[in-house]
């Protein structure tokens, strides 16, 4: 066990270049290494080192920021140099390197970047966990924001990465730090809040001041790269949101054997506002995925699953599970996983454990009025019945399967009956 815990302490050397030179077709680009001196975790002493380690305590890595060149393909202009933003983390916006840095604390806090860049309107904060977010919310404020995104599901949102895109204000960060978690960023922080969460040392605290400026980045593409196990790598372009307001989303309208199909209960503003922020998250999520969000904030997420009324239920189960946990903790100031424990030991009264599970019921998980988004589309309806049966209002979905009319008719037969809109487009992400 020592060992193992050794190993999660430790921090790799890496073998990999200083910088790094791919070329296109005769266009060239260049990435520099990145590093900073960090204090050491048991020393003290200034050591200049770049990532932790990658995805694992025994794998390389290193983090390179693209320094020069650009690419021009297919009339596509790619993202030009000096416009890093995780790549482009200095040591003074590392403020506080906590443990050192690793792959996912980076990738996480790039997905959340990723989400954030299309929620830019208003407050918001995104917890991010393996690449996909535990929590997403608006807010009126960041300490509302961020509120509602943990409360969302402070289960996993523990050690996860948090970001904001507004300043980080004190009040917040008392909040904050009185969770675990491995990474905050933020534009910026108001004065004494670095002070309130530097208290938990392992935490990294970085700034990221061009937050502010992320509505630029929705529409820049990027190269993608998957690398094959042989040695071979996939390339593609990064994908853009094709939504940004309420006009770009298609009515649902479907011909079967020659008859037309088409949904009768037309969106309103409150489902335009739930279907656009729903549809911003799922760009961050990893497919097969289907969400539920209500009142700008995510109820239930169901990530990476291979059949889609599976990832629908999973969702579900997920919203009950995460809303019981929130009443608990509400009302009683534990999980209710702690609360279970001790009711079967006798120390917690069991009635009041069976009264939050019939409050969860009776709410269905929160789900009431939501929404329900889907990165591709339904290929049955059975996906949708799901989220029907929950007491979902509308739902997102990109169309074009061979079946949207049998999605219609779930909509059209349903009491209250439900709103739906297509995006013309799927939202993969492997």
């Amino acid at each position: 066990m020592s060992d193992l815990k050794k190993m999660y302490k430790t921090i790799m050397d890496d073998n990999f270049p200083d910088d790094m030179t791919i070329t296109f077709g005769g266009q060239t680009l260049v990435y520099k290494k990145r590093a900073w001196k960090i204090p050491d975790e048991k020393t003290g002493e200034l050591i200049e080192k770049g990532l932790r380690y990658g995805e694992n305590p025994d794998q390389q890595a290193a983090l390179f920021e693209l320094v020069n060149g650009n690419l021009l393909l297919s009339g596509c202009q790619y993202i030009a140099p000096g416009n890093g933003l995780v790549s482009a983390i200095s040591e003074a916006d590392m403020i506080q390197a906590g443990k050192h840095p690793g792959k996912t604390n980076l990738t996480d806090l790039d997905n959340a970047l990723n989400i954030l860049k299309y929620l830019t309107d208003r407050p918001a904060a995104v917890i991010l966990k393996h690449n996909n977010p535990c929590g997403a919310a608006y807010g009126k404020s960041v300490f509302e924001a961020y509120d509602r995104a943990n409360m969302a599901d402070r289960i996993a949102a523990f050690g996860g990465c948090l970001v904001v895109n507004r300043a980080m204000d004190k009040s917040t960060a008392e909040m904050v730090s009185s969770n675990y978690l491995e990474v905050v960023a933020a534009p910026e922080y108001e004065d004494g809040t670095v002070e309130v969460l530097a208290k938990r040392k392992n935490l990294r605290i970085v700034r990221i001041q061009k937050i502010n400026d992320l509505e630029k980045y929705r529409a820049t593409r990027f190269i993608d790269f998957k690398c094959l196990i042989d040695g071979g790598i996939v390339v593609q372009q990064s994908p853009v949101n094709r939504i940004r307001t309420k006009e770009d989303f298609l009515p649902a309208r479907a011909v079967y054997k020659g008859k037309e199909y088409e949904i009768e209960r037309q969106p309103d503003e409150r489902d335009y506002d739930d279907m656009l922020f729903g549809w911003n998250v799922e760009q961050g999520i990893t497919s097969n995925s289907v969400i539920y969000v209500k009142d700008g904030v995510t109820v239930g997420i169901g990530t990476g699953e291979q059949d889609r009324v599976g990832v629908a239920e999973i969702a579900v189960f997920k919203a009950y599970t995460k809303y019981a946990d929130a009443l608990c903790f509400r009302k009683y100031g534990v999980p209710y996983k702690t609360f279970e424990l001790e009711a079967g030991q006798g120390s917690r009264d069991l009635a009041a454990l069976k009264e939050i599970d019939e409050q969860a019921k009776k709410d269905r998980g929160g789900l009431i009025g939501s929404t329900m988004v889907s990165d591709a589309f339904f290929p049955f309806r059975d996906g949708v019945d799901v989220g029907i049966k929950e007491g979902i209002r509308a739902i997102v979905q990109p169309g074009g399967s061979e079946r949207d009319f049998e999605v219609i008719e779930a909509c059209n037969q349903a009491n209250p009956r439900i709103s739906m809109v297509f995006t013309g487009q799927r939202a993969f992400k492997h």
